[in-house]
């Protein structure tokens, strides 16, 4: 890694390793330019060569929420589509020159953001270029290809969603949270629109948001930054700017009253999520929400591992999490019970750990050691080329402003045990709460939900 980015903080990391408690010390920083194409493309550019290697990384303004029913996952869809071939290098031709030029790649889609990303050989930048700019407008779409990669994405859905607990339990508590937000259907979309998709469908998707002018593009590595701007501007210059549709999404409602959903399904233990509505990526209460999060199930020491996998014994594993989107989001605490046990303890232990954080202050010891989780987990993402790429261009797409990856830490620092309290009583509330109950089939006959002291 370069001596400038290892950065400015590479001594105090050492320190820290040994007694992490000087948070305000740390200044998370690297030299970064950023310039925007007369198509409206946003291009970063950040130098490292410590190693002859560039991450390329293209990430498009559009996710499952620019989506609508009867064409859910259509953003998904089309990243695999992306494979699959376009004017000048076809599906086949695609991946037999990434592997023969000793290139790694892959894909990602999110509620708000579809990402495209390729670790490659710094002597193969022209080629990675010129390949990613025939994808990004000329695009084949053959129906032939579609058909194939229906059954995939088919499969894929089975295995996250409809043969995975905790992806159920996810979809069925979304699908509960948000009624009029785009975020109540899933990433990967329903079985019923993925079967339905035709070429001209996403044909339709992707002239709409795949233009340079919705692109972020990012490059990290051994590059020479002049050389790397003069390419871009040959290669994705000739790009057209288009008019995006306006992405006004109907915003949803804070929940009125507590609501429950349960399923019965072909699974081996029965599994419980509770959440509450939370906030947007980069609002201060989301800091503090992380944190409370990390207090709650970030690891073994945390409260809910320790209370229902160690000591109680009935849980196989206990999580917590603040989901954090473009728009609200969401916080959750999830639970896998041993088999043959329903979740009534598990979540009157649940309701009882956040009616804790609510009325009784997290210790300074709680609160410097999910600190330091959280910086230590941010400093590592940013250990290799492909994790500042992704960090740059995820703060870009959601603030427009890659600068704000470079303040999280002092965010964080910021967080007081006053600040959690203060967000557990503001988004934890009994008539907020959304609780997801899955059982296995042998279980329908369970005893009714217990009345598990609210929060």
């Amino acid at each position: 890694m370069k001596s400038s980015f290892r950065f400015q903080f590479v001594g105090l990391l050492a320190s820290l390793l040994f007694s992490l408690s000087t948070w305000a010390q740390l200044k998370v920083t690297f030299p970064v330019q950023k310039f925007t194409l007369k198509n409206g493309l946003t291009v970063l550019l950040a130098e490292d060569h410590s190693v002859p290697m560039i991450s390329y990384h293209t990430w498009y303004r559009v996710g499952s929420r620019d989506e609508a029913p009867g064409i859910t996952g259509a953003a998904h869809m089309l990243e695999h589509m992306m494979f699959k071939g376009a004017k000048k290098y076809s599906g086949k031709d695609f991946d037999r020159i990434l592997h023969e030029n000793g290139i790694v790649n892959n894909a990602f889609t999110n509620y708000d953001y579809t990402g495209y990303y390729e670790n490659l050989p710094s002597s193969k930048l022209e080629l990675i270029m010129d390949m990613e700019v025939d994808r990004m407008r000329f695009l084949t779409l053959d129906p032939a290809d579609l058909k194939s990669e229906l059954q995939v994405v088919g499969e894929e859905r089975r295995w996250r969603v409809d043969n995975n607990p905790m992806g159920l339990l996810r979809e069925m508590f979304m699908g509960t949270l948000f009624k009029k937000h785009p975020y109540s259907w899933p990433v990967i979309g329903t079985m019923k629109d993925i079967q339905a998709y035709t070429s001209e469908k996403l044909r339709k998707f992707y002239d709409q948001f795949y233009v340079p002018n919705n692109a972020v593009l990012v490059l990290a590595g051994d590059f020479n930054s002049s050389k790397a701007k003069a390419l871009i501007e040959k290669y994705y210059g000739v790009l057209e700017h288009k008019p995006l549709p306006p992405k006004q999404f109907t915003q949803e409602p804070d929940p009125k009253i507590a609501q429950r959903k349960r399923m019965t399904w072909n699974v081996q233990n029965s599994s419980i999520l509770v959440g509450y509505k939370g906030v947007a990526a980069g609002t201060p209460d989301g800091f503090a929400l992380d944190l409370a999060a990390a207090v709650l199930g970030n690891g073994s020491s945390s409260r809910l591992h320790r209370k229902l996998v160690y000591e109680k014994q009935i849980a196989t594993n206990v999580s917590a999490y603040n989901m954090t989107n473009a728009d609200p989001g969401a916080f959750m605490v999830m639970a896998g019970m041993k088999p043959g046990l329903s979740v009534d303890e598990a979540e009157k232990l649940i309701l009882s750990e956040l009616s804790k954080m609510k009325t009784t202050l997290v210790t300074p010891e709680e609160l410097s050691k999910v600190k330091n989780q959280v910086m230590m987990d941010f400093v590592d993402s940013l250990s290799t080329i492909d994790g500042k790429a992704q960090a740059l261009a995820i703060n870009e797409i959601f603030f427009n402003d890659y600068k704000r990856m470079f303040t999280d830490l002092e965010q964080y620092d910021r967080v007081t045990a006053e600040d959690i309290q203060r967000v557990m009583n503001t988004y934890v509330q009994p008539v907020r709460k959304i609780t997801a109950v899955l059982d296995p089939k042998t279980a329908a006959a369970a005893a009714p939900a217990p009345a598990a002291g609210g929060q």
